[in-house]
């Protein structure tokens, strides 16, 4: 069963993002530089001392109300290569061949 708490999230983050890009619509928000294109904001970025953005950093940071200081999970990064970098994950680590268990008994 969903909650009627996970469904009035669910609708609000929808209004908020439909807010987000009629703005952009509208000629109220840059269609280049935005809270959504520049989403996730780090914990880095938000708290940083430089902000160039036509946004404010509460925007930002706490785009819905029930997101605040106590519930807030900060995103480890922001976008790498933009959207195809959220789509397309790979994992950097070294081959499994490359773990031994000579070099593990060092």
């Amino acid at each position: 069963f969903v909650s009627v708490n996970s469904l009035l999230k669910q609708w609000y983050q929808r209004r908020v993002r439909g807010e987000e890009i009629r703005d952009i619509q509208e000629g109220r928000a840059d269609p280049v530089d935005n809270v959504i294109k520049r989403a996730p904001h780090t914990q880095r970025v938000v708290t940083g001392d430089d902000w160039d953005r036509p946004y404010t950093r509460k925007q930002a940071a706490f785009p819905l109300p029930w997101i605040t200081t106590d519930k807030k999970v900060w995103p480890a990064s922001a976008r790498v290569d933009d959207a195809y970098g959220d789509q397309n994950v790979f994992c950097t680590c070294p081959p499994v061949e490359a773990y031994s268990i000579e070099d593990l008994k060092k």
